[in-house]
């Protein structure tokens, strides 16, 4: 197979939510010799981002996103083994993600936390139904980049301007970029309660963390 055939295949199984196939291109670039970082930017990365416009598009469902996600995960753990240990450790920056406390949806979320970590992002999910003190704590705890929440209740949503205030408070807002989401949530909103940035589905919540990191 050629570095280009293995490019494409590396998209393909993505695209085919195949984590074995998936795996099985990762191993065969590293025995290769690739460099795995060009697999992932070339290869696996496009097939991401073309699940992510079927999805748009409504010809590819969320069961399959998730798995299609996974096998990109398992696949770019195989490369990231092969890559020096300066290299490893450099990632895209540090995201802290929850659902807002009262609100039991996370399964946008949760491809949320899986997309960005397929982006190079070191993501603490603390899941759904979150308190807005446990935001603050693991920021404070971790030096997080960035914050993002989602609601999807309109009962809820309240709770991402609370948490605004509460960052301010604790003095950590300054060294934070914030970012809300959910069914409920607007770029209106956002702009209402000073978050950074707005995402109306997963692959807009990477493009907009990648944004801010870089910013």
């Amino acid at each position: 197979m050629t570095e280009q055939e293995l490019l494409s295949a590396a998209t393909e199984a993505v695209v085919a939510a195949n984590e074995e196939k998936a795996c099985e291109v990762a191993r065969e670039a590293v025995s290769l010799g690739l460099d795995p970082l060009r697999v992932i930017n070339e290869g696996f990365t496009p097939g991401m981002r073309e699940v992510g416009d079927l999805f748009e598009r409504g010809t590819m469902f969320l069961p399959e996103v998730i798995l299609a996600s996974e096998a990109m995960v398992a696949a770019v753990a195989i490369l990231e083994e092969s890559l020096p240990a300066d290299q490893r450790e450099k990632t895209a920056g540090s995201v802290v993600l929850g659902t807002i406390e009262g609100d039991v949806h996370d399964i946008g979320k949760g491809i949320v936390a899986t997309l960005l970590r397929v982006y190079g992002f070191e993501v603490h999910d603390l899941g759904r139904d979150v308190p807005l003190t446990s935001f603050v704590e693991k920021v404070a705890e971790t030096g997080a980049d960035l914050v993002g929440t989602s609601a999807l209740m309109t009962t809820t949503m309240v709770g991402q301007k609370a948490l605004e205030k509460m960052l301010k408070e604790a003095g950590l807002r300054d060294q934070v970029k914030t970012m809300v989401g959910g069914a409920v949530v607007t770029q209106y909103w956002a702009d209402k309660i000073g978050a950074d940035a707005y995402a109306e589905n997963a692959q807009e919540a990477v493009a907009k963390a990648l944004e801010l990191a870089q910013g």
